[in-house]
Parts: C-alpha cells; sequence; structure tokens
C-alpha cells in the first residue's frame, strides 16, 4: 500500500469549518494557548512523527511480533526507539495537568494525534495510548500522595500503564472476578490472581509499568458490588521518583492472536504483589469507569483509523490498477485497460469507505468536544449536559465507529482483489487488526445494551432527547436551505422515528424483558447510521457555503457534498433493516430450545 499519510485537510474541515474548533478553545479556561497556530504546529509536527518514525514500523511489527522470555517481552524491532523518540517530543504530556509536568492543552487535541498514531501504527499507539487512562483514572480518584508519586513518570511517558480487569473465567461479567486484596499491617495490600488479555501488560519501552487492577478484600460483598481498585506497579517507586524493587507481577505469556501482532496481550500473573487502594473500598467499579470511558473512545478511534487506512490503500489502487474497459466505453483508450475506478461497483466500495471514514471522524471530534467542555467548563449547567450527552453518544461510538471501520477494512481488501489478500499490500493486516476493536472495552452487544438499557430507557429518554433536540435545531434552521434540502427532509424524519421507536421498544420491554436485549444491537446500529446522517448533513452544509462564496479547494467541498448525498442515498436506508428486526421482537429469538443449537437438529 502507498506511505501513510495524515489525513491534514480533512481533520482542519471538521475541526475548524464544521464544529468551530479555535472558539471552543478560546471559550474554556486553561485553553487559551490554543491559538489556530499552536494547534496547527502540533498537528503538523504529530503527522511527521506518525508518516516518519512509527508508520515504517506497521509492517515491521507485524511480522515480527512480541517475544515472550522469563525476564520479560521484547517488542518488535523500532518499537523501543520510536518510544524514546515519543517521549522526547514531549507527546505523552500534551492534554495533561500542568501540575504533573502535562502541557495543559485540551483533550481533544490529544484524541486527534491518538488518530495520527492509530492511522499508522495502531499495535505500537497502543502502548502510550493506555496509560492515558492510567492517568484519567488516577488523576479523579488517587490521593494526593498517589497523584504526586505516578502521575509525573507517567505524564512524562518514562512509565506506562494498564488496565487490569478480565480473568480467565470472567470477561464481561466482572462480578465473577477472584483475585484478591489482602490489607496489610502498613496500609498497602497484598494483591493475588491472574489477569488475562492485558495490552501492553509487559514490554521493554518503558522503565516502569503501572497496573490499574480489579480485585477483592476479604470482608467484600459478592459481586459487583465487592469490587476494588488498586495500582500495582511492576516496579514499586524508590521514593525519588524512579522504579525501586521488582514487585510481585509478572508476565506468565502472550496470547498468539490474529491482528495487532506488535502489542503484547499479556497473562498477568499478581503472586502476593504489593498493592495501593485508589478510590473507595468496593467502589472500584465505579472508579474503573473513569478508565474504560476514556478506553472506549480509544477504541472508536481505531474504528476511523482502519477505515481510513483502507481509504489511502484502495483509493490509490483503485486509481492505478487496470483491469478491463468501462461499461460505458474506453474511458483511457491509449492504455491496455481503464483504471477499476471507472467501475460502478468500485466506486461503490469506495464511497462507502470515504463515508463511514470522514462522517466518524466527525463523531469522534464532535465527542471531544463534550470532553472538553466536561472538564472544564466553567459553567456548572453546560457541564453536565456534556457528561450526559457524551454518556449517550460513547457506546455509538465505540461499537458503531468499530463495526463500521471493520467494514471499510474488509472492503479495501475486496478493492484490491486477489492483491488484498496477500500481505504485500497491508490490506489483510489492517482487516487483521481491525477485528478487535469490536470485541475489548466492551463488545458490540454490551455497548448495545449499555446504550438502550442504562443510557436511553433508564433514563426514560433523555439522554437521547438531548442529542434529537440539536439533530431537531438543526433540521428547523436549515429548513429553507436549498442547497441541503434533500438531505434535511430525510434527516427530521428519521429524527422522529427515532423517539417513536425507542418508545415502543420500552412498551415492549414493560411485558418482556428480552425485548431489550432482541432490540438492542439493531438499536445501536439504526442510531448510529441517523447519528452519522446528521454530521454528513451539516458537513454538507458547511460545503455547500463554501462553493456559494467561492472560498478554498472547490474540488474538496464538491467531494463533501457529493460524498453526503451517497451516504444518504446508499447507506442510510439501512436503517429500514434495522426498524423491520426490531419490530419482530424477541421471540423469533429465544423460542428455540437451547438443546436444538447442537449438532443434528
Amino acid at each position: 500500500m502507498p506511505d501513510y499519510k495524515a489525513p491534514l485537510r480533512d481533520i482542519r474541515f471538521v475541526r475548524d469549518e464544521v464544529l468551530n474548533y479555535p472558539a471552543h478553545y478560546q471559550s474554556l479556561p486553561g485553553c487559551e494557548e490554543a491559538t489556530p497556530d499552536m494547534v496547527g504546529a502540533i498537528l503538523e509536527e504529530g503527522a511527521k512523527f506518525c508518516e516518519q518514525v512509527i508508520a515504517p514500523l506497521n509492517a515491521v511489527g507485524d511480522r515480527e511480533g512480541c517475544v515472550w522470555s522469563p525476564e520479560g517481552v521484547k517488542t518488535p524491532t523500532g518499537f523501543k526507539e520510536a518510544y524514546a523518540q515519543y517521549v522526547e517530543g514531549g507527546w505523552p504530556a500534551l492534554s495533561h495537568d500542568t501540575a504533573h509536568g502535562g502541557q495543559g492543552l485540551p483533550e481533544s487535541l490529544g484524541m486527534t494525534i491518538s488518530e495520527l498514531m492509530g492511522e499508522a501504527n495502531w499495535a505500537w499507539g497502543m502502548y502510550p495510548g493506555l496509560s492515558h487512562g492510567a492517568m484519567n483514572t488516577l488523576q479523579a480518584h488517587g490521593t494526593p500522595e498517589q497523584q504526586k508519586l505516578y502521575l509525573e513518570p507517567l505524564v512524562s511517558g518514562k512509565w506506562t500503564g494498564t488496565m487490569c480487569l478480565t480473568e480467565p473465567h470472567c470477561g464481561t461479567d466482572l462480578g465473577m472476578l477472584r483475585t484478591r486484596a489482602e490489607p496489610q499491617a502498613d496500609g498497602s495490600y497484598k494483591v493475588t490472581g491472574t489477569k488475562i488479555f492485558i495490552s501492553a501488560g509487559e514490554h521493554d519501552m518503558a522503565e516502569n509499568i503501572v497496573h490499574i487492577v480489579l480485585a477483592r478484600l476479604p470482608d467484600a460483598p459478592a459481586g459487583t458490588k465487592g469490587i476494588s481498585l488498586f495500582i500495582v506497579p511492576k516496579f514499586l517507586p524508590d521514593g525519588q521518583g524512579g522504579p525501586g524493587a521488582r514487585n510481585g507481577v509478572s508476565c506468565g505469556s502472550i496470547e498468539h492472536k490474529m491482528g495487532i501482532h506488535g502489542n503484547a496481550t499479556c497473562v498477568m500473573n499478581f503472586d502476593g504483589a504489593t498493592g495501593f487502594l485508589i478510590g473507595p473500598a468496593n467502589k472500584g467499579l465505579n472508579c474503573m469507569f473513569t478508565f474504560m470511558n476514556t478506553a472506549r473512545l480509544g477504541t472508536a478511534i481505531q474504528g476511523l483509523a482502519h477505515a481510513e487506512v483502507a481509504f489511502q490503500g484502495a483509493s490509490a489502487y483503485a486509481r492505478e490498477r487496470l483491469q478491463m474497459r468501462a461499461l460505458s466505453g474506453p474511458k483511457f483508450p491509449d492504455q491496455s485497460a481503464d483504471p477499476i475506478i471507472v467501475h460502478p461497483d468500485v466506486r461503490r466500495m469506495l464511497l462507502t469507505i470515504k463515508s463511514f471514514a470522514e462522517g466518524n471522524r466527525a463523531l469522534l471530534y464532535y465527542a471531544a468536544q463534550q470532553v472538553d467542555i466536561m472538564q472544564r467548563s466553567q459553567d456548572a449547567d453546560a457541564r453536565e449536559q456534556a457528561d450526559k450527552l457524551l454518556g449517550f453518544l460513547t457506546p455509538i461510538a465505540k461499537a458503531f465507529m468499530t463495526e463500521t471501520g471493520f467494514e471499510a477494512a474488509n472492503l479495501g481488501v475486496q478493492v484490491f482483489g486477489g492483491h488484498g489478500y496477500i500481505s504485500e499490500h497491508g490490506m489483510e493486516q489492517n482487516v487483521r487488526d481491525s477485528r478487535i476493536s469490536m470485541l475489548y472495552e466492551g463488545t458490540t452487544g454490551v455497548q448495545a445494551l449499555d446504550l438502550l438499557g442504562r443510557k436511553v430507557l433508564m433514563t426514560q429518554g433523555e439522554s437521547l432527547r438531548i442529542f434529537t433536540k440539536v439533530v431537531h435545531k438543526f433540521c428547523k434552521a436549515n429548513s429553507g436551505n436549498r442547497a441541503i434540502s434533500d438531505l434535511v427532509k430525510p434527516l427530521a424524519e428519521l429524527n422522529k422515528e427515532w423517539g417513536d421507536l425507542t418508545l415502543k421498544i420500552g412498551m415492549k420491554a414493560m411485558t418482556n424483558r428480552e425485548a431489550v436485549g432482541a432490540a438492542s444491537v439493531d438499536y445501536l446500529m439504526y442510531s448510529g447510521y441517523v447519528t452519522l446522517a446528521y454530521f454528513w448533513a451539516d458537513m454538507a452544509r458547511v460545503a455547500a457555503e463554501k462553493l456559494a462564496a467561492g472560498e478554498g479547494d472547490k474540488a474538496f467541498y464538491q467531494a463533501k457534498l457529493q460524498t453526503a448525498r451517497f451516504y444518504f442515498a446508499r447507506i442510510l436506508p439501512r436503517t429500514r433493516t434495522h426498524v423491520e428486526a426490531i419490530k419482530s421482537g424477541p421471540d423469533v429469538l429465544m423460542d428455540l430450545p437451547a438443546e436444538h443449537f447442537a449438532l443434528g437438529y
């Protein structure tokens, strides 16, 4: 595939022209230095680092993988050196508090850099990426002493962090976890148990690794109400800001897996390891949600990243690969055949990938704005509103963006044909790397239950109405906008149907709780398609205004309008299938006895 190029033009379009990030930053306390010139310089430098340093290591990491030994895990060639450059450049500190050595810039700017890193080399980007969740958890729930001890080396990147939830018998159902924490006379705890699927749990890139671990106290209640959260470092801090004695935590093995070979997915053994309680006892799951919500938006970035990579590879190939003639006659008669981009089905695949990549970018950056407001606004009502809106959008972003990112990655292979199936072009790696995104940080089904059950029905639709009100205001304001009238009308109709559909599911659930589980994934995907329709309509509005004013790159804005119309004509009708599936109810799923799923029935 061609060398990775950071999509800076589209990033600037979404951030500056659609979502008005310059004004957004100036409205937030502590963000006054995030001027367009500064942000532009940061994005340019971030793009260079991603294009020139970590993108060339993507195939290396896939080919070599990580190597386990009793002494630890060796990362692929060049990973350690790239991480040293990352730390030297101050990138880990970008969006963290200046009190702990951070640069104090907005979280949304850090997410933009995370997008570039994910597109360049997802497996590499996971090593520093997981540290952000650990830092946010410590910032929100750690004592001043814990923050002083751990945050500065984490913020600087000298240390990295992980989250340790899953156990061999316990994945989504954390109420079943068995890892225990025994209190000690000095106020510490001895943590014993095994955690699996720990990304970046062991590596050779940083001098220490800080594990955020869920465990049970001896007198803890059963289930999720008896879970506490602990800091368990690989090396105990020496009191001088450096790593001291080795702790009783080790990597027992690393998984052999489908993709992200360059990232170590570890089995972590805690053998009486010294740990320190973070947050209140038996409230660990509440505290861990600080980490998990950060990680869920991080995983949403993965869906965007794989779609962008698919588009860059497939669009370049389609413009160069010669096969057959256009159905309407030769387009390049001086060549032996036409490039495959002349064929309607290839256009269908490319536009599907493009519409997901660019639409999901707008969704992500809108969610990132809510993070900024929630963290920094001095307006309590604005913070509360942003928190609710972010809570609603997070499961949509995590699940819908990863589902469509995987679809886009598969279409990237399809555009290449047989050449996509072999490794030299990188398209098959993109598919393998993307598959995990729909599994970790809560599967699509788990996110769907969170959206429909907790975020919508349990709030009597309040969180849904916050967003549908945004869409309604947009449709009302643009009802007379002739340039996008063909988009506004169907969007308004779907926005109304969204509420009606939710009410019908809620009514069914009052008599049959299975109705929620049966409808949830279709409801989430429906929600995702309508949400993206709003962002595509808004992007089309801006593009039409720029074209009317004769401003900027005409071809860029024309492509935006045409892609928006493709999305509404070819992708948005998928909502009809999801509506019909929701209407079918739970019986068609639940009536077949479990034993009839065995072979022979």
